[in-house]
């Protein structure tokens, strides 16, 4: 029995003012999850096409299932978004990318995104992918394992969590990495605004499934896909990915930037749905090129 994929999609209403709506035109959805973002798009711009990609099957099931309706309009790729490559001479009005993990994945205790479930340590997006969060906390070498927490979780005491891993080996479950960290920092250290194991768990699923990768790809190869005046929306989660977004569409010839601050939740937003907290939301477009 297949469980249900459930995730909230979020500023959906903040993307949808600022995507172009032209009757008619081709839109890419480079990271469905449940569908959400899709079906805003197939409801709000006449008689358009959209491509959905996602590099969890679940994902791509699931907008199936919810968009069955428009199943003449959609067409669905399963697979890392940095590895599309649009039908020959396809341009889009526009593009959007959520990169936040879904709710379905953090929720799916197996899957062992979340300290809040005992699982093994896998965190792999796309299940067909060998390397998982286990292979790293396992097998790394220590000062690996440290830069690793440093660069992707921004975590301050890397050396001391990666020297009480390699320390503790094997470990075998994501409750036992987090009890295992917990332990490992100070006290004081314990009892902040988020549990200590927080950032070492971002570093590895950021490692396990290339994600910084990934983007940086996508962010070089994507505003050639854009018409002239077609947009690319990117909504991220943690500063790592925003960053890079900010930098690459300021550095960008071929892009104008719309939002010059992201666009955060709003209050009603955020209590509704507490895990949209620190999405933000940069918009850029694409600007008219001279012939050579």
């Amino acid at each position: 029995m297949r469980t249900t994929y459930h995730h909230i999609s979020v500023l959906t209403t903040e993307l949808m003012a600022h995507l172009p709506r032209v009757a008619g035109g081709t839109y890419l959805d480079c990271t469905c999850g449940g569908g959400g973002h899709s079906l805003a798009i197939l409801q709000n711009v006449a008689n358009c096409r959209l491509i959905a990609i996602d590099r969890d099957q679940a994902a791509v099931q699931a907008t199936s299932d919810r968009l069955n309706a428009y199943s003449s309009q959609l067409e669905l790729w399963h697979g890392n978004f940095s590895n599309f490559t649009p039908p020959e001479n396809m341009k889009f009005a526009g593009i959007i990318a959520d990169l936040g993990i879904s709710s379905y994945q953090i929720d799916q205790s197996d899957r062992g995104f979340s300290f809040r479930h005992e699982a093994s340590l896998d965190m792999r997006m796309d299940q067909t992918q060998e390397l998982t969060a286990s292979d790293i906390v396992n097998h790394w070498q220590e000062v690996d394992l440290a830069n690793l927490i440093y660069q992707y979780g921004e975590e301050r005491l890397s050396r001391r969590i990666a020297h009480q891993i390699v320390k503790h080996r094997p470990i075998k479950t994501t409750t036992a990495l987090a009890d295992l960290i917990y332990h490992a920092v100070p006290y004081s250290y314990r009892h902040g605004a988020i549990h200590p194991a927080t950032r070492t768990f971002q570093a590895l699923r950021i490692a396990v499934n290339g994600e910084l990768t990934a983007l940086e790809r996508w962010l070089t190869q994507a505003p050639d896909w854009l018409i002239t005046e077609g947009r690319i929306l990117v909504i991220s989660f943690h500063s790592l990915e925003d960053r890079l977004i900010k930098q690459s569409f300021r550095q960008d010839s071929r892009l104008k930037v719309i939002t010059k601050k992201p666009i955060v939740p709003t209050e009603a937003e955020i209590m509704a749905n507490p895990r949209a907290r620190s999405a933000k939301l940069r918009v850029a477009e694409r600007i008219s090129v001279s012939p050579i």
